[in-house]
């Protein structure tokens, strides 16, 4: 099924489980059922508890979290990631702080979906990837939707973590397919750890030259990569793609990361300050006296992000950006 069917069955799953779960947004009871249509159908089944809201993030985000102070589960989507930074004093100020802040632990099941990234000509204010703005908030916890993990599974574990958390998920991912039995393609296999990092490689997952990170939304373009290094320059690597973005745990991917030659984050967030930064930090402090090369890291350009095609592909992160990075660090 598409990425976009599955976020929606696991939406549904949650309202079946959970009478207390509420789903808020803006426009996205039927007919419309949201800009990507993620919540098509639910507000029929659901109607007291999908609920089109006032277009207002911060007011949206503020009520969930209400919301799920009081007990409830709510979920939130953003129209468009982008407009997360309305609503970014409730979830630095209030949400991510209210699990400490009582002088007990306390529950608090928020999640705030957020249609991120580019790749559809939507321009400079609806196309960016703000994961690096939310990542060292104690208390909020950082997903990633990605080909490889199934939500109907992930986001009831998201959610029972009673932390709140922003769940991103990449536009241009909605449309494409879940994969599903550990085969990708003809190349391709992958598995997925306890540690909820997916794991693809080329038939014998620890012989490679390269060990690629990357989140959900850039696997697609790890894959062609990958493909494209293998058949052209014989370059093999081991694409790691894990769902939890912040916190992020390392040790798990340690015993690969020491048989690399080279260890490459690939991101789409604009350089500097970047979530990838910061997973090249964990490596360093880890691996400093035996990592063979430097790290490398790929995201996008300094740069807004243009609407016309050839530039905003010119700005973000591409399969070919990533392989030639690839290729200019292991020949140096």
């Amino acid at each position: 099924m598409r990425v976009a069917d599955n976020l929606n069955l696991a939406l549904r799953d949650l309202l079946d489980a959970d009478p207390d779960a509420y789903v808020l947004g803006e426009d996205i009871v039927d007919p419309y059922g949201g800009a990507f249509k993620v919540t098509r159908g639910l507000s029929q089944r659901f109607p007291d508890r999908v609920l089109s809201t006032p277009l207002s993030e911060g007011g949206i985000v503020g009520v969930a979290a209400g919301l799920a102070l009081a007990g409830n589960t709510a979920v939130v989507e953003m129209m468009f990631g982008d407009f997360v930074g309305l609503a970014f004093d409730q979830i630095a100020n209030f949400a991510s702080k209210s699990v400490s802040m009582y002088g007990r632990p306390q529950s608090l099941r928020l999640l705030v979906r957020c249609p991120t990234g580019g790749g559809r000509g939507y321009g400079p204010t609806h196309s960016q990837s703000l994961q690096k703005h939310f990542i060292g908030l104690p208390g909020l916890s950082l997903f990633e939707v990605s080909p490889f993990h199934d939500n109907r599974a992930y986001l009831p574990q998201i959610l029972s973590s009673g932390e709140p958390a922003i769940l991103f998920e990449d536009k241009v991912m909605y449309a494409e397919q879940m994969f599903s039995g550990g085969t990708v393609d003809d190349l391709f296999s992958y598995d997925v750890a306890d540690s909820g990092v997916a794991r693809v490689f080329v038939q014998d997952p620890d012989a490679f030259d390269c060990v690629l990170i990357c989140p959900g939304g850039v696997s697609h373009r790890a894959l062609s990569a990958a493909r494209s290094l293998l058949l052209q320059d014989e370059i093999t690597c081991q694409i790691l793609v894990p769902h939890r973005l912040h916190p992020f745990d390392v040790t798990p991917l340690l015993p690969a990361l020491r048989r690399a030659s080279l260890v490459c984050v690939a991101e789409e967030s604009t350089t500097g300050g970047t979530w990838g930064a910061g997973v090249a930090e964990h490596i360093y402090r880890a691996l400093f006296a035996e990592l063979r090369r430097p790290i490398r890291l790929v995201s996008s350009l300094d740069s807004i992000i243009p609407t016309a095609t050839h530039l905003e592909r010119a700005v973000l992160v591409q399969d070919n950006t990533i392989r030639q990075a690839i290729v200019e660090s292991l020949r140096d």
